[in-house]
């Protein structure tokens, strides 16, 4: 079991290899990562990893990009930690919507 902390949100719990960060946060009580998905799509559960290493199992890249992933940035659904870890929460990425001009009645 490794001991994974939130900054900033004095939450600490512990995770082994197997599991991910997102769900034995929950299982301890935490509510402080959104949970979306869960099986790295959404993007809502976005953090960086400040120290400590992971294993990161694959994630879309509209929310996490291979630069972002160097730097530390992941989904805590995807996250499986190999040592204790300190992370926080780091806001979803936004998404450019395109929008209808049309008013809803003359859609098809």
């Amino acid at each position: 079991m490794f001991r994974i902390e939130i900054q900033g949100h004095n939450f600490a719990f512990d995770c082994g290899p197997d599991n991910n960060v997102l769900l034995a946060s929950r299982a301890a009580g935490g509510r402080i990562l959104p949970l979306g998905c869960r099986g790295g799509g959404c993007g809502v559960c976005r953090v960086r990893i400040l120290s400590g290493s992971a294993q990161l199992k694959p994630m879309s890249r509209a929310h996490v990009s291979v630069q972002e992933e160097g730097q530390g940035y992941a989904l805590a659904c995807r996250v499986y930690p190999l040592s204790d870890i300190c992370m926080e929460p780091a806001a979803a990425k936004a998404r450019a919507v395109k929008l209808d001009p049309k008013p809803i009645a003359e859609r098809k």
